[in-house]
C-alpha cells in the first residue's frame, strides 16, 4: 500500500527502516484493540521517558513506543490518529511517507491508525534515535477495553 520509503545515507543510518520493520512484526496479522499514550516509563538507559503510545492488540500484547532523545538525535510521536470505522479490521503493513514523518498502521481498507512523528538523526549518527518499541504481555492475560 506504501512504497518503501529510501533515504539518502547522510540522512539516516537504517535506523529508521528497523524501527518501522520492528513495530510491522508486532502488528501485522492482528486488530487493534486500543491505543492511547501510557504513563511515562523509563528510557532504555534507564531514564525518565516521556509517556509511551500504547497499542493494545488482540493477542494479548501491548506495543509501546516510546520517544528517545540522545543530546540532538531524537524521535517523537508529535500526535495520533485512529480511524475508528476501520479499527475492527487486521493489520496488514505498516508504512511510511514524508520521509518517516508519517507513519501508517493500515488494513485492506486502509489506514487503521497514523502517526506523525518528528525525527533527526543528529551529529553524523554519534547519538542514539529511533523508537524504543517494547511489546508486552499483559500482565492478566486477556486484552484491555
Amino acid at each position: 500500500m506504501y512504497l518503501d520509503e529510501t533515504l539518502d545515507e547522510d540522512d539516516d543510518n537504517g535506523t529508521m527502516p528497523d524501527n518501522v520493520e520492528t513495530l510491522r512484526e508486532a502488528v501485522v496479522g492482528h486488530r487493534i484493540v486500543h491505543v492511547d499514550v501510557g504513563t511515562p516509563t523509563t528510557d532504555k538507559w534507564g531514564y525518565p521517558s516521556s509517556a509511551a503510545l500504547v497499542i493494545t492488540l488482540d493477542n494479548g500484547k501491548r506495543v509501546e513506543l516510546l520517544n528517545s532523545s540522545d543530546c540532538c538525535a531524537y524521535t517523537e510521536l508529535n500526535h495520533f490518529l485512529t480511524y475508528p470505522d476501520r479499527i475492527d479490521h487486521v493489520i496488514t503493513g505498516v508504512g511510511t511517507s514524508d520521509g518517516y514523518t508519517t507513519w501508517h498502521i493500515f488494513a485492506d481498507m486502509g489506514d487503521v491508525l497514523e502517526l506523525s512523528v518528528g525525527w533527526s538523526p543528529g551529529n553524523a549518527f554519534y547519538y542514539g534515535y529511533g523508537f524504543d518499541i517494547r511489546v508486552k504481555e499483559l500482565s492478566d492475560g486477556g486484552a484491555a477495553a
